[in-house]
Parts: structure tokens; C-alpha cells; sequence
């Protein structure tokens, strides 16, 4: 039975990435020292849960990503203040060209260019 282990980010700049993705997550940093390509692995403070890692990238972001990260959080208070903070720690408003009339996301991208969404979970409710 397979089971989701890491998401993968990759990054021209794996430091900043790193440590903007610790602070947004408030995960726990393992750097494979000897890793060429920058190899990072951020994991919950509990160790349970999805982890995620940083490495170098071969490529640039893509406007419209195939895949992507959505962070839930409770309501449109939380959803406005945790763009704010994360938009602190260095993320970017993306122009979206697809969000629906009555959207429950927030488009914003990374250190990186990385696209993610900040996710109402009680939209709709």
C-alpha cells in the first residue's frame, strides 16, 4: 500500500528556501551534509505527517504548475492572516488568472517562484 512520504520543492537558492518553508511550517530542518545538490529534509516537530524537502533545481517554476501545495487553514481570518505573514517572510501574491468567481484560495508562490495556495477550509459552510 503506498503512502505520501516527501513533497519535493526544488530551489535555485536551497538555503532560502529552507529556511522560508521551516519558519512558514514551523518544521524541523535536516541538512544531508555532503549533498550536491543542496538536499534539505523538513519534517513536523511530532515527526508525524508529510514531509517536505529542498534541493537544487534543474529547471525554473512554471507559471501554471501541474502540481502543487494547498495549506488549510480554519476560516477567512486565519486565510488572510497567515498570507500576510507568509507574504512577510518573503512569499509573493501570484496574478491568477484562474480563480473563480467565489474563491476559496489564495495563489502565492515562494522564495522560489514555487506556486502554493493558502486554502479556506469553511469556505462554503
Amino acid at each position: 500500500m503506498l503512502s505520501l512520504g516527501t513533497i519535493v520543492i526544488g530551489a535555485d537558492d536551497t538555503q532560502r528556501a529552507v529556511a522560508f518553508w521551516t519558519t512558514a511550517l514551523g518544521y524541523e530542518p535536516t541538512a544531508f551534509e555532503g549533498a550536491s545538490n543542496g538536499f534539505t529534509l523538513l519534517t513536523p516537530p511530532s515527526g508525524e505527517g508529510t514531509k517536505v524537502a529542498i534541493q537544487q533545481a534543474d529547471t525554473p517554476p512554471t507559471e501554471h504548475p501541474r502540481i502543487h501545495i494547498d495549506l488549510l487553514v480554519a476560516d477567512a481570518d486565519e486565510q488572510q492572516a497567515e498570507t500576510t505573514r507568509l507574504l512577510e517572510l518573503g512569499a509573493t501574491a501570484v496574478e491568477w488568472d484562474s480563480y473563480p468567481s467565489d474563491a476559496d484560495f489564495v495563489v502565492l508562490a515562494d522564495t522560489e517562484g514555487n506556486r502554493f495556495c493558502i486554502i479556506n477550509a469553511a469556505h462554503g459552510q
